[in-house]
């Protein structure tokens, strides 16, 4: 008996087309490449990035390029983004999630390598350390989306997951400027480009889990999950995804049934 492969080998010869099995079953099965920092990351331990568990809830390969440590400015000049940009092909998804690094000014002669511009638009700075030319948060999220949407993929512009909102023994939920930050970037790309904001449905998620079971899921610190807790976040991601929670995204048709309720 002949195999699909080989079924599909034939039909295509036969027709003229050059297509190769695997680029027909790229373009009916898209992957999901993930970019983020330590929260989205495969970590290790007590703790686990949110990243690893999204293969559970979709239907489709995810890639999880996340780094622990990075920004966008670091991960853009580690060549991070443009690694995922030589392995996307038309029709991935690309989940983009920064915040957690990106705070503080560069301007110091400190400057960690991370810290980005302030601004949403074109500001540029210069590092007190090294003299480069630092960019905003938005220049550099936005420069990738544009590059992976250029090949014909699409973008989710994804807003940092919270720390531990219950940290102060009350709930807390007063998000960073990158969260807005996201959202803008999430429409400035325009079409192939949307916005999820990751960190309001995990904050819904923490206040109806309330206190002491949130306080549970932070191990270390008020910022990295235990595994328990990076599955719940995936889970409250997957949830927004499916809710058009800022809009509709790529993901929603590849999210795997039952879908999580979580917030």
């Amino acid at each position: 008996m002949l195999s699909l492969s080989t079924l599909l080998m034939a039909g295509l010869a036969a027709s003229g087309a050059t297509a190769t099995p695997v680029e027909v079953a790229r373009r009916a099965t898209p992957t999901v490449y993930l970019a983020g920092d330590s929260t989205m990351a495969k970590t290790g331990g007590k703790l686990m990035g949110w990243g690893e568990y999204l293969p559970k809830y979709v239907t489709v390969p995810v890639v999880n390029k996340a780094m622990s440590g990075r920004s966008a400015r670091s991960y853009t000049n580690e060549g991070r983004f443009t690694e995922i940009e030589k392995l996307v092909q038309r029709d991935d998804i690309v989940i983009i999630e920064f915040g957690h690094n990106d705070g503080g000014s560069p301007n110091s002669a400190s400057d960690n390598g991370r810290s980005d511009c302030p601004g949403t638009a074109n500001e540029v700075c210069k590092s007190g350390k090294t003299g480069e030319t630092v960019y905003t948060f938005n220049h550099y999220v936005e420069a990738a989306a544009r590059s992976y949407i250029a090949k014909g993929a699409k973008v989710i512009v994804s807003s940092q997951t919270p720390n531990n909102l219950w940290e102060t023994g009350t709930f807390q939920p007063a998000p960073s400027r990158f969260v807005g930050y996201a959202a803008l970037a999430g429409k400035n790309v325009g079409s192939g480009g949307s916005f999820l904001d990751h960190f309001q449905a995990v904050a819904a998620m923490f206040k109806k889990l309330g206190k002491d079971k949130t306080n549970a899921l932070y191990p270390s610190d008020h910022t990295h999950t235990s595994p328990a807790g990076a599955d719940l976040v995936a889970q409250a991601f997957v949830q927004a995804v499916s809710r058009d929670y800022n809009g509709t995204t790529p993901l929603k048709g590849f999210l795997k049934s039952p879908v999580p309720s979580v917030f």
